[in-house]
């Protein structure tokens, strides 16, 4: 079975998206801030990272170095799930090395096609 860490502060959209991927069959881990974000990418290994950008304390771009810059963890896709819609924030999650970008708000199939 497949493995999904949701790594947003923001409830609401954690649990949506939860509800997506329990749906579809996956086993679902979240993570309230970037840091936690990063200690359960860690521990778990998850397959895929869904990670939000405006977090308190480490944001999603700072978790995401973080993650690529070690080799535990750097092979697990990283997509940020954000509302955050600016060239430049696409251009720097690809230059941080994140797998994908997708906007809020989204439908189930844009995040599902992600994993």
């Amino acid at each position: 079975m497949k493995r999904v860490l949701i790594v947003d502060d923001a409830p609401v959209d954690a649990q949506n998206l939860r509800r997506i991927f329990s749906d579809a069959g996956w086993t679902v881990l979240v993570a309230a801030t970037g840091t936690d974000g990063v200690v359960a990418a860690k521990r778990d290994l998850p397959d895929l990272i869904l990670m939000d950008v405006n977090m308190p304390g480490l944001d999603g771009f700072s978790a995401t170095r973080q993650l690529m810059q070690d080799p535990t963890t750097k092979g697990i896709p990283v997509v940020f799930v954000t509302s955050k819609d600016q060239k430049a924030d696409r251009v720097f999650a690809q230059m941080l090395g994140a797998k994908g970008f997708v906007t809020k708000p989204y439908t189930d199939d844009q995040v599902l096609s992600l994993g």
